[in-house]
């Protein structure tokens, strides 16, 4: 599948009923990170969940040791702020459930397109792109 340079945010979500209107909720974080702001307008594509294919915010069980797989994969393509710094002065940004991405050459509160170069169980590294 073919996704645009530019999608500003990925994340699962449940469509809600409320009377003649339906809702998809927009996780805090996406408004807190600057991805969009409340009150524009933004064009939305649907991806249907399915078994084979597990969503991105949710991470599946390994089938081995039953603990959850990191929410990224190498070659993967995000957006990140940097949060911190860590002991040997690389930006560290956090994404789901926590997550540790080690981004090099980041300063705290920057926000960065960086592609995931390794993938540890409790961090990975990311390289700037942009």
């Amino acid at each position: 599948m073919e996704i645009s340079e530019k999608l500003l945010c990925l994340f699962s979500a449940e469509v809600s009923a409320s009377g003649d209107t339906y809702t998809v909720e927009i996780p805090r974080r996406e408004i807190e990170t600057g991805s969009i702001d409340p009150g524009e307008t933004y064009r939305v594509a649907l991806i249907s969940a399915s078994d084979d294919s597990p969503s991105p915010s949710t991470s599946t069980p390994d089938q081995v040791t039953g603990q959850p797989q990191p929410p990224v994969e190498g070659g993967e393509i995000r957006y990140v702020e940097i949060e911190d710094l860590g002991k040997q002065g690389d930006g560290i940004a956090r994404v789901e459930r926590g997550y540790v991405i080690i981004v090099p050459d980041s300063e705290v509160g920057e926000r960065v397109k960086v592609e995931i170069t390794e993938v540890k169980s409790n961090f990975a590294v990311g390289e700037i792109i942009e």
